[in-house]
């Protein structure tokens, strides 16, 4: 199966300008009517993947959005569903970050989607998906031509986080590099939320060193340095994995940095979504994206919903 591609197929009514609703848009992506600049392909995606959905949007401080997502659906051997989900977030210090975090997402999702239905157990094709995803961004920094390295050798290669869900029947399972996150949400909300993953990141070091308090760590303007991620130059790729067997139903929300700055505990995510999150994954997405941009939208924010357990294609609304 052919990894869908996160840029939302142009709909009849896409050439239409958003700001007067009335003007052609012209090759250049200017109206015809009225002259207003039309967002680009990356500003703001949404896709919705059967019971998946994803949104990502640049926010309100970014010049262009440098995440990027992939979700899709496929079956096991024995027929039962499979729902998947990958988020990454390009490193911008680094170079083209963006492509990185397109070319990890496609990656990786391909990977998925080709070793699940040959029967790979899900936690050891998230492992080759994240591998994947690093040799795809790896790539990128031989294509930088000779010149331009000579001329700017201290850039740093292009480089992304990652963050992966594939939820099946009956099992739940999370893999991720740097500091982009999954979080479990039960559709019954007097059950506990939970976070499933746990940031490379400098507070999370001196967390769990016991050098520093979480408050203290977080609080500190070093915190949110990352200490893992995909790219040519990574000290050392160590995807984390780590599977789950809910007892109930629920919703895995998997997102960027951009989202849980405003959001970070499991109760505050917990409370920032949707009750019918399961039911409607693509609206709660979209709300989720509103409440990071309503906070003041500082980051790219990209958000993308698993409901647990998966269900056949063809479910899921908007």
């Amino acid at each position: 199966m052919q990894a869908p591609d996160p840029r939302v197929a142009a709909e009849p009514h896409a050439s239409v300008c958003v700001a007067c609703r009335a003007g052609r848009v012209d090759d250049d992506g200017y109206c015809e009517n009225c002259g207003h600049a039309q967002p680009r392909e990356r500003d703001h995606m949404e896709q919705e993947r059967g019971p998946v959905a994803a949104v990502s949007d640049r926010g309100l401080r970014h010049h262009r959005n440098e995440d990027a997502f992939a979700v899709g659906t496929t079956t096991l051997p024995d027929g039962s569903p499979v729902s998947l989900a990958v988020v990454c977030d390009g490193v911008s210090s680094a170079t083209r970050p963006d492509e990185a975090s397109l070319a990890a997402s496609r990656a990786a999702n391909a990977s998925l989607l080709d070793a699940l239905p040959r029967g790979t157990h899900p936690q050891q094709a998230m492992h080759e998906a994240i591998l994947a995803a690093s040799e795809a961004v790896n790539a990128l920094a031989g294509e930088q031509p000779a010149e331009a390295r000579e001329h700017a050798p201290q850039q740093n290669a292009p480089a992304c986080t990652i963050v992966g869900a594939v939820v099946t029947a009956g099992l739940l399972v999370v893999g991720w590099v740097g500091d982009s996150r999954a979080y479990w949400i039960p559709v019954d909300r007097s059950a506990p939320a939970a976070r499933l993953t746990e940031d490379d990141s400098w507070a999370a070091q001196m967390v769990a060193a016991g050098l520093m308090a979480e408050a203290e760590a977080y609080a500190d303007p070093r915190a949110h340095a990352i200490t893992g991620w995909l790219g040519a130059d990574a000290y050392e790729l160590e995807p984390h994995t780590a599977a789950f067997k809910p007892d109930r139903p629920g919703v895995v929300v998997v997102c960027t940095d951009g989202l849980w700055n405003y959001a970070e505990s499991a109760d505050e995510m917990a409370e920032a979504v949707p009750a019918d999150a399961a039911a409607r994954p693509l609206h709660a997405a979209r709300v989720l994206v509103g409440h990071a941009l309503d906070g003041g939208g500082h980051d790219n924010v990209t958000v993308a919903l698993v409901p647990f357990p998966a269900v056949p294609q063809g479910a899921g609304s908007a």
